[in-house]
């Protein structure tokens, strides 16, 4: 097995050398026989081991997994999780509630840890019980591809082997490794599929399995090349938001014309509506997504708000006569920072850079986007800082006659989204609002023919040269 596993990762690729991985180590075959071949490749592993606060033996089976990762000469990072009660706490099942205390625990541990992967041990007989279980939940192409080899950081390397050859391996190389005893407890669905419904399809075909791997590999194609048209024809119906800038929000909501999603096949526009929302990381049902599909189609107006299952953000959309808004949960805190004089200074976890100086002399700028502007430094009263917008801003923006002006009310002339009203900063001095990028120039700040020391600022997506 070591011969075909060796070769299996060269053509994948899925854990490039040097990587190091995070082996999700709960002492079965499968796991025992992952982390050993992982260690014996050569890749820096370590082992990680979550008690899931169920079983008596549980105690002695970490310390024996702790043991044996000593005898790997591999790290061992263990954790504990209450699984009985959190499924309580959840009105969810013992099952559910495992998989997801052993996801946060393994994204937390490789994050500390600083592991570039996580590999756990499925095999393809988990991929065969992972589809059966989705077609009993009632699944389309995206369930029936049963377990992707990669998910994020997430690698599967023994997708291609069986549980069979797993046990085969410890058995020959003599390691320690125990049974679940929750693999043979009918009350667990996976346990059920696995000991009843998979034997009694053998008996109707022999090349069951391999039958569901094949077809696993037809659906995992055919939701491919639908993911590819349904994208295809989201990105010729883009449409562009928060102008100057429309990078600002990307990872928190996008806009589509109406028109172009509804002309598409219910099906594709369907598959249209998830792929947006799973780039904004959350998800629909299928009861939403048809709810936001028939809206399309209606005519009219109307939003749908995701469920917001699990860790999953929540994701709003919207659509008005032209338009189709999706926006996710942002989460933006306000914030106020000083302003590096002379220098840059950069946020980045809104992608933005801005850059001030002084030049000894007049300089006006004639930026219509306000993404590069001169002030006479003379009027700016304390040292420069910048903030996020306050509901009570107001501002007498360059040429305005008509007195202070709500700042909220030029936002909403530019048509900016609420996540991009938290997000762009504004310049203040002792007096208040002296700059909004793409927004405003205070008037008071004006370069003039008596100026005699100009502050230059400007704004920009971080990497780009402003």
């Amino acid at each position: 097995m070591r011969t075909a596993f060796l070769a299996h990762l060269q053509t994948s690729g899925l854990i490039p050398p040097g990587a190091r991985v995070l082996v999700g180590y709960s002492g079965g075959p499968d796991s025992t026989c992952l982390l050993t071949l992982l260690v014996g490749a050569g890749y820096d592993a370590v082992a990680a081991h979550l008690h899931h606060g169920q079983r008596s033996e549980a105690d002695l089976e970490m310390r024996l997994c702790e043991g044996y990762a000593g005898e790997l000469d591999v790290p061992f990072v263990g954790g504990h999780a209450d699984v009985p009660g959190m499924a309580e706490r959840l009105g969810v099942s013992l099952e559910e509630a495992g998989r997801d205390s052993r996801d946060a625990f393994l994204r937390e541990a490789a994050a500390r840890l600083g592991c570039d992967l996580i590999a756990t041990a499925h095999t393809r007989n988990d991929l065969v019980e992972t589809m059966l279980f989705q077609m009993a939940r009632g699944t389309g192409l995206s369930g029936l591809k049963g377990i992707a080899a990669r998910e994020g950081v997430k690698v599967r390397p023994l997708l291609p082997f069986s549980r069979q050859e797993t046990r085969a391996f410890c058995t020959e190389e003599g390691l320690w490794f125990h049974d679940d005893p929750q693999n043979e407890d009918l009350a667990f669905s996976r346990a059920r599929i696995r000991h009843r419904v998979i034997p009694e399809m053998q008996l109707v075909h022999p090349g069951f399995e391999d039958s569901m791997l094949r077809l696993a590999q037809i659906a995992e194609e055919e939701d491919g090349f639908l993911n590819g048209m349904a994208a295809a024809a989201l990105e010729k119906s883009e449409a562009e938001i928060n102008h100057p800038f429309p990078w600002l929000t990307r990872d928190v909501e996008a806009v589509f014309e109406r028109d172009r999603i509804a002309s598409l096949p219910p099906v594709l526009a369907a598959r249209a509506v998830r792929l947006v929302a799973a780039t904004l990381g959350a998800s629909l049902d299928r009861h939403q997504t048809r709810l936001v599909v028939e809206g399309l189609h209606a005519g009219t107006s109307g939003s749908v708000t995701s469920s917001a299952p699990k860790a999953d953000p929540a994701v709003i959309v919207e659509w008005t006569a032209d338009r189709v808004h999706f926006r996710a949960a942002d989460v933006s805190e306000p914030f106020r920072f000083p302003l590096t004089l002379p220098g840059e200074t950069s946020a980045d976890a809104f992608g933005w850079s801005l850059q001030a100086w002084f030049t000894e002399e007049a300089v006006i700028e004639s930026d219509p986007y306000l993404l590069r502007v001169s002030l006479d430094a003379a009027t700016v009263r304390g040292t420069p800082y910048f903030r996020s917008a306050q509901p009570s801003d107001t501002v007498v923006p360059f040429n305005w006659a008509r007195g202070p002006r709500p700042v909220g009310d030029i936002f909403a002339d530019r048509r900016w989204s609420q996540a991009a009203r938290r997000r762009v900063p504004i310049v203040c001095d002792l007096v208040g609002p002296i700059w909004c990028p793409g927004a405003f120039l205070a008037d008071r700040c004006r370069v003039t023919a008596s100026t005699q020391r100009t502050l230059m600022m400007t704004f920009g997506q971080i990497g780009e040269a402003t």
